[in-house]
């Protein structure tokens, strides 16, 4: 699956770009986009990504990776954000209602909150390109509109 190993080259480069970078800046800022984003391109003209340009041009870079997330990966949510011996740990979740140590969730750090923020991103966005979409086994019925069937128990 060559697309998929394009993905992981992508992402892994832009990754490593991240982990050794000193601070954020427009350009990588625009890399990340450019490179790891669907919808922003596509949606170039809407509100949420002018205001993603506004926060970029005020250099409010925390503010502008946890929009990218919010419009990028609308499923997975800010889970845990903890300063610990110098490095920020950044956990992103689909479910963040389910203990932690059942949650399948993407987790990265860094020396710098924004990075520790966008690393995660590309973790998420990494196992959301690459892992195939969870089935459920449980089939999905319908509800007739046409009738209705009475459940309770009159004894």
């Amino acid at each position: 699956m060559a697309f998929a190993a394009d993905y992981t080259v992508l992402f892994d480069r832009l990754d490593e770009e991240l982990r050794v970078a000193p601070q954020l800046d427009r350009s990588l800022f625009t890399k990340i986009i450019v490179g790891a984003c669907r919808r922003i391109p596509v949606l170039s003209k809407s509100a949420k990504v002018a205001r993603i340009d506004r926060l970029i041009e005020a250099g409010a870079w925390t503010d502008a990776a946890l929009a990218v997330i919010a419009l990028e990966l609308p499923d997975w949510q800010l889970r845990r954000l903890e300063y610990d011996g110098g490095q920020w740990f950044c956990t992103l979740s689909r479910r963040p209602n389910l203990p932690a140590m059942l949650d399948d969730a993407a987790d990265a750090n860094h020396e710098l909150m924004p990075l520790a923020i966008l690393r995660a991103f590309f973790q998420a966005r990494r196992m959301a390109e690459i892992a195939p979409r969870a089935t459920s086994s449980v089939p999905q019925v319908s509800a007739a509109t046409d009738s209705f069937v009475c459940c309770d128990n009159f004894a």
